[in-house]
């Protein structure tokens, strides 16, 4: 079947883009209602303002909450040229670019799930994703959520072995730490992939032939992560030779200090940490959440390389699997930070299409409402912390998105083992069978790079075809 149905021509393109321009329009008319106040990207500016003028930047405090700097000082770097603009000029262009970047994001998202992104589909999923709670926060804060992933699915699009495969990821990372987790997975799936190979048939024979083809899938893997390793341990040495005593700062102290960054119970904190003290009723979960954030890391990277490597779609299952666990082991994880749910949701959908399962559409809706239904502001929040007196109910209305992430993983581990996770992906890094259940070869992508078929198609081949009618899972 089609990766979307239906087949997009011109007026179908044009209507989406009228609906997606009528979309933002009553998105940005909705947010000015609200009295939006962009609060972060005046803390942004408040950091490059005081890298132009030579302060301390982790002394820093902006705006009437007196926010502090969180990021590593690349950042700050950066963000010298949001002094430039006035303060109503910036919060305007940071809106436009916001809603530009969303646009990159969708049209990666179906590139990362499908391989063959169409107008009309990016255009008609961003006007409705615009809508989303994680997407609604990063507009309303200025938030650079938005930059931040679509640096990291521009690396995960790329073509098998592109020479700029991991830069996006290294520059993420160095704005935020969070995309790390990113460069552990593509080493860990390159690794295992080798393993594999070395085992003597990993990459599609046995004997030498199979260690050269176990050399060559792990190969992109172990590039993309060293090119990340190196991209990033470039804005740390720019940083250290522009800011040397904000680096030093920030390496040895600020980086280990959490509750600069708000309390740790907060309704909006939808990570592990966040739900352990909601739970605890204590701002400090101490030991209990260091400990399930071990543990739940090294599931999650499990289950992100084990599903990377195997059935269709592999690498938006792994991709993402890697970013639910980033979301949930993170000590802070504001709602905002969730807007990878954009990509999960096409996943989803485009799973549903494919097995033609309503238990995979009612799943795919019940995550749609999840994150459009703005229900954890539902509970008391506010300055006066009454997150530390949640009952019940409110604790459970206060954790979907935890919930959502770990319910993602419990599925991707499913599909692994359903499509059985010894046996390698086809495609490079896409992880995409080549071949249409007909057996015609499908056109290249920007993920993926099609290998010949086996010759052997008895049991033992290691890429076999996906059952017919279904999607191999």
């Amino acid at each position: 079947m089609p990766a979307w149905p239906g087949r997009p021509g011109r007026r179908s393109t044009l209507a989406a883009a009228a609906g997606c321009l009528v979309s933002f329009c009553l998105f940005l008319l909705a947010q000015r209602a609200s009295h939006v106040a962009s609060i972060d990207v005046l803390v942004y500016r408040a950091e490059g303002w005081t890298v132009r003028t030579g302060g301390d930047l982790y002394a820093m405090r902006a705006t009437h909450r007196g926010l502090p700097a969180t990021y590593p000082p690349f950042a700050a770097l950066l963000f010298t040229a949001l002094t430039l603009p006035g303060t109503t000029a910036l919060r305007i262009l940071t809106e436009l670019a916001n809603l530009g970047l969303l646009l990159a994001l969708v049209h990666l998202s179906v590139r990362l799930v499908d391989g063959r992104p169409r107008a009309a589909v990016t255009l008609t999923a961003a006007a409705l994703c615009v809508w989303c709670e994680p997407v609604w926060q990063t507009l309303r804060n200025g938030q650079i959520n938005l930059l931040v992933v679509v640096l990291v699915l521009w690396d995960l699009t790329r073509p098998a072995g592109h020479r700029w495969a991991g830069l996006g990821t290294g520059l993420a990372t160095g704005i935020k730490l969070t995309p790390a987790l990113f460069v552990v997975h593509l080493a860990a799936t390159g690794l295992a992939r080798r393993a594999d190979g070395a085992g003597g048939d990993g990459g599609g024979g046995t004997g030498d032939a199979g260690k050269a083809a176990g050399k060559a899938g792990n190969g992109p893997w172990l590039r993309r992560a060293a090119v990340a390793t190196a991209a990033f341990a470039g804005t740390v040495a720019l940083a250290a030779l522009a800011l040397p005593h904000d680096s030093r700062r920030f390496w040895t102290d600020a980086v280990f200090t959490t509750e600069r960054v708000g309390h740790a119970e907060g309704t909006a904190n939808q990570s592990l940490r966040g739900v352990l003290a909601r739970l605890l009723h204590t701002g400090d979960p101490g030991p209990w959440w260091a400990v399930t954030a071990v543990a739940v890391t090294v599931l999650g990277l499990t289950v992100a390389v084990r599903t990377q490597l195997s059935g269709p779609r592999a690498a938006a299952w792994g991709a993402l699997s890697c970013a639910a666990t980033a979301l949930l082991v993170s000590p802070i994880s504001w709602s905002h930070h969730w807007v990878w749910c954009v990509p999960a949701g096409l996943l989803l959908a485009r799973e549903a299409a494919a097995r033609g399962s309503r238990v995979w559409w009612a799943g795919t809706a019940v995550a749609a409402v999840l994150f459009c239904s703005y229900v954890l502001w539902r509970v008391p929040h506010g300055a006066q912390r009454p997150e530390l007196r949640q009952n019940g109910g409110q604790m459970l209305l206060a954790a979907g998105y935890p919930a959502a992430g770990a319910a993602f993983l419990a599925l991707a581990a499913a599909r692994a083992a359903g499509t059985g996770a010894h046996r390698p992906a086809r495609g490079g890094l896409s992880g995409r069978d080549p071949r249409d259940p007909h057996g015609r070869r499908a056109p290249r992508d920007g993920t993926s790079v099609p290998h010949p078929a086996s010759p052997r198609t008895d049991a033992s081949s290691p890429c076999p075809r996906a059952p017919a009618g279904g999607s191999g899972t």
